[in-house]
This record gives structure tokens, sequence and C-alpha cells, in this order.
């Protein structure tokens, strides 16, 4: 049976982007689809992921509850079981409902042929988790839910045959990033990969436009994590967690700004409320569209094992400050990580830099043998979270404040981070084989017997990028 009435649910999801669009204040980058959304629609400026990698975040906002409490949070879990009761995914919630819920590959890629991503950390089959890949082939009259997947900017991106030098040189490199023309270069090609998601966008509106829909669908943007850079992605930083989020739809007043705090996981009951239907107990999200806004205090994130990288890190954000507990404060930054090692060129860049002393202050910070236990940045004073000021003595009541409500969190959400891995995957050592053989597979087609240094790795990359070892420093 349908419902009377509903409105049609559209889900645009990039991988790996911060809220680097023009409308964001973004430089260097053009975005006039997802201008035109935030124009036509409500932007959002605190808007956060639960996790900084793809399936534990996934995971996360597909159920409307943190993945620490589902057990969700390693990321790529190596032996994915079915979904505990209670927990039901979002799809599924609305297919019940009468929904028509599909999940495609957004138009306009550059491999026609591919799956749209689902990359849960639980049991699934995409053909029975969804009516199909085309929401055009519902009923007549019947609402649909359609999830479009944008691949882009996840690595790697598609290297420039040629630099606009002026747009290199106006690249506003965060300062704890080295300002090296391979830093630059792979920013600016990071930024058109980010242009590459606005037209896929353009391309759904326009379906949307030409079907006559867009005036009775919720449309939301959004990314599962923030940008894949070396202290982005898999970290509980602002530029690993914080992500652009747009809706537009109908009741949704044109050019709204939302300064509150938004986690990803508020979008699964936000959508169920939107459609009338009961928002399950044990949903932590909290719906955004209606007069019950979420105003909260503070919201949390975590981080755990990603791929061969063992980690437990917690953090709490509030308007004004990020608290960050490390589990493992023996554990570099530059903890290995064989899928970064293999696909991001920094990680070679920073340590040869670093070799050489060429770091900044606080660029060499990020490559200390050991991190503090606690951070604790002042996004009132530093938005973008680089300061660490939890050794200032006039932080010691604001750190107990927001010990005090991450311990809180940890507790009462049932946090399984703490539990060891073995429990539900295999063994570390096991992970760490395989990825670190999938990562001498790549170097191997790359054309190396052996595995590379650091410097080999930076040559590498240098010559993919068009420069040579001998480029000079900005």
């Amino acid at each position: 049976m349908l419902p009377a009435a509903g409105p049609n649910f559209v889900w645009i999801v990039a991988d790996d982007m911060s809220p680097d669009i023009a409308a964001y204040g973004a430089a260097g980058v053009k975005t006039p689809n997802l201008d035109r959304l935030a124009r036509e629609g409500r932007r959002y400026t605190h808007a956060y992921a639960s996790a900084p990698v793809c399936s534990s975040s996934r995971s996360a906002f597909i159920l409307g509850t943190y993945q620490t409490t589902t057990g969700l949070h390693a990321h790529d879990v190596e032996n994915p079981q079915p979904l505990p009761a209670p927990y039901q995914h979002l799809p599924g919630l609305l297919r019940q409902a009468g929904w028509f819920v599909t999940n495609a590959v957004a138009p306009g890629g550059s491999k026609p042929k591919a799956k749209a991503k689902t990359h849960y950390n639980f049991a699934h089959d995409p053909a029975e988790m969804f009516d199909g890949t085309d929401w055009t082939q519902r009923q007549p009259g019947q609402p649909f839910f359609a999830q479009f997947q944008i691949s882009e900017p996840h690595r790697p991106f598609p290297i420039p045959e040629s630099y606009d030098e002026e747009a290199l040189r106006k690249i506003q490199l965060p300062p704890n990033y080295p300002d090296h023309p391979l830093t630059r270069r792979d920013w600016y090609a990071y930024l058109r990969s980010v242009e590459v998601v606005d037209r896929r966008v353009g391309a759904i509106l326009d379906q949307l436009e030409n079907a006559g829909v867009m005036e009775d669908t919720i449309i939301m943007f959004f990314a599962d994590h923030g940008r894949p850079m070396p202290w982005g992605k898999q970290w509980l930083s602002i530029e690993g967690l914080q992500v652009p989020l747009l809706i537009r739809g109908p009741q949704i007043p044109a050019g709204g700004v939302e300064e509150r705090l938004v986690s990803l996981i508020d979008l699964a009951p936000t959508m169920l409320a939107q459609a009338g239907q009961p928002i399950p107990g044990w949903m932590q999200g909290r719906p955004l569209l209606d007069d019950s806004f979420p105003d909260r205090v503070q919201i949390f994130a975590a981080r755990d094992r990603c791929g061969d990288a063992e980690d437990r890190i917690r953090a709490v954000i509030t308007a004004n400050h990020l608290l960050i507990q490390n589990f493992h404060p023996e554990l570099p930054r530059l903890n290995w990580s064989s899928y970064k090692e293999a696909g991001y060129p920094g990680m070679a860049l920073i340590r040869e830099l670093a070799k050489k002393g060429s770091l900044s202050p606080l660029q060499a910070r990020y490559v200390q043998p050991q991190r503090e236990p606690l951070e604790l940045y002042n996004l009132e004073a530093d938005p973008t979270g680089l300061i660490n000021v939890a050794a200032d003595p006039q932080q010691a009541h604001q750190i107990k404040v927001l010990q005090s409500e991450l311990d809180s969190w940890i507790r009462s959400t049932g946090d399984r981070g703490a539990l060891p891995a073995a429990a539900t995957e295999p063994s570390l050592p096991e992970i760490q084989r395989d990825k670190k053989q999938d990562y001498l597979r790549t170097w191997s087609k790359r054309g190396f017997k052996n595995e590379p240094s650091d410097a080999q790795r930076l040559a590498w990359w240098m010559h993919q990028y068009g420069l040579h070892e001998t480029t000079p420093v900005n």
C-alpha cells in the first residue's frame, strides 16, 4: 500500500570532501550547481561526520546512529555481519513505508558501468536493500528516495595535463601543510575533482527538473567525511570531519544559513520525520527540518582501525571547542597506513622535508614520534583547529568539562571501540599483512621491483605531477 502523500527524497553523496565550495567561501574553485543549491536552500556551516573515513561514517548515517554503538566503527570490516536487532537501515524503513528506494552512480562519471557505492560495515545485498538504480521506474504517484553516489573527489585524482599558474599561486594552503610545488599541484588536482562533483550535481538537478519533480523533492548534498589529504581523512580534525551540507526542498526558505551543530547521523531521522514516519528510539540522530531542531551543546566523533592503521581516538565538538582524546598517544600521526602511503604524495614529501629540517614548527608537530593524550582547539580563535592549547593552564576547566562530556558519551552510548578487535575481526597482523601486500603490488605496478623508499616515492610523485626533484620550494 502506497502512502497517501509524501515528499520525494534525494541524497547526493560525495566521497572525501570538505566544504571546498564557492558558497562556503572557498577560493580557486568553480561550483555553480552547488552554489545554486545553497542559494535556493539552506547551507549548514557546522556539519560534521561521525567518523573521518568512508565505511564507518556511512554505516552511521544510514542508520542514524553512532558507529561505535553498533560495533561498526572499524573501517572496512573484514567479516561483516548482518545488522542485529533492533537496527534497521533507512532505505529499508522508507521502503516499508511505501517509498521507492534506489541507489545509483551519479550521471557524468568516467566509469558508466561502476556499481553505486554503499560501503557499509554490515552484511548487505544491494539487490535486496534497494528497488533498483532508477527512481523513474517507481509506480505512478509513488514517492521515491534516490541516492546518487559521486566517487569524486576520492583519490586517485586525475592528474591535470596542464596547470593554471595563477590559480596555483592563489591556492590557500592550510599552514600545517608545506608550501611546496607538489603540495600545490596535488591541491590543484583536488579542486579540479571538486569541480567534477559540481558538474555531476548539475546533471542530477537537470534530471529532476526535466521530470518535473524538483519542487516536490527534498535534496540533500553532503560528503561522507573531509578531504583526502594527509591530516584530513582518517583524523578527528576539523579537516577530517567537517563536511558540506546543503538542503533544498519545499518549505525550506531560500538562502538560509544554519550555524548550529549538525551530525550526519541526523540525516536519517530528518527524512523519517519529513516522511511522517516514527523515529526509532535507538536512533541517536535528531531531525533537522522541523521545529525541534537539535540545538545541541556538543556532538561526538570517533576514529578506530583504518585499514592496517590501528588506533582509537574520540572527540567532542562544541560551537567553540574541539577536544580530542588519543587512547594510543604512543602512536605517531604518521602511523603507517598502506592506503595513504600508496596514494597520498604528501606522506613521502612530509617525511623528506622533515629530514631536511624544512618544516615549520607547526608542521613539525605533526611528525613527532608521539601524540599528546589530549588535544584542545579553540575554534572561535582558530576555526580550522590547528593550535593545540591543551597545555595552557587557563584551559584546565574547559578540558575538565569537555572530558566529562566525552566520558559520559562513551559510557551512555556503549562505545564498543574499547573491545578487542579480535572479538569480531581477523587479527590485526593478518590485516596488516594483506594491506602491505596490496601496497607492494601497487608500487610493483608502478615499476618498482622492491619496496621504494620515501625519496623514491617522492621522486615518482614529482614526475607524475610534472615536477623535478630540483624544483624549489616557494
